[in-house]
């Protein structure tokens, strides 16, 4: 369901996997009955013409049920513990000019790299918790 790289990619104002992680929230908030039915019918057919107009915007994001909410909350800050440094000390790097100046242009563009996920990280935990 995930794909070949395991991860889900968020963009500012929605998610830009979302069939993925659509598909994935569903199975994975289901109860054990409605798995059941879900593998005997080889998944949905009746939901595709509803998926396909659905988009996962921040603002769907927002009103997801509550167990889907707690699952992408918990997976955000497992992510987010999966880096070195927190967000405030990559904004502390951004605003210390001189140290910045002192970064190679790959640690720079790195350091913009990482700045710029963990905040995306940030927005959705404020939009699911």
């Amino acid at each position: 369901m995930v794909g070949e790289e395991g991860a889900f990619v968020l963009g500012w104002d929605e998610v830009l996997t979302e069939e993925e992680l659509s598909m994935t929230l569903k199975v994975l908030c289901m109860s054990e009955e409605e798995f059941k039915q879900y593998k005997e019918q080889d998944g949905w057919e009746d939901d595709s013409e509803e998926e396909e107009n659905s988009t996962l915007s921040n603002e769907a994001l927002s009103r997801l049920k509550t167990p889907c909410k707690k699952l992408l909350y918990d997976s955000v800050l497992l992510t987010l513990e999966s880096y070195r440094s927190d967000l405030k000390a990559e904004q502390d790097l951004l605003n210390n000019k001189e140290v910045y100046e002192k970064l190679s242009r790959r640690e720079q563009q790195a350091l913009h790299v990482r700045y710029g996920q963990k905040r995306i990280l940030h927005q959705l935990l404020e939009l699911v918790h």
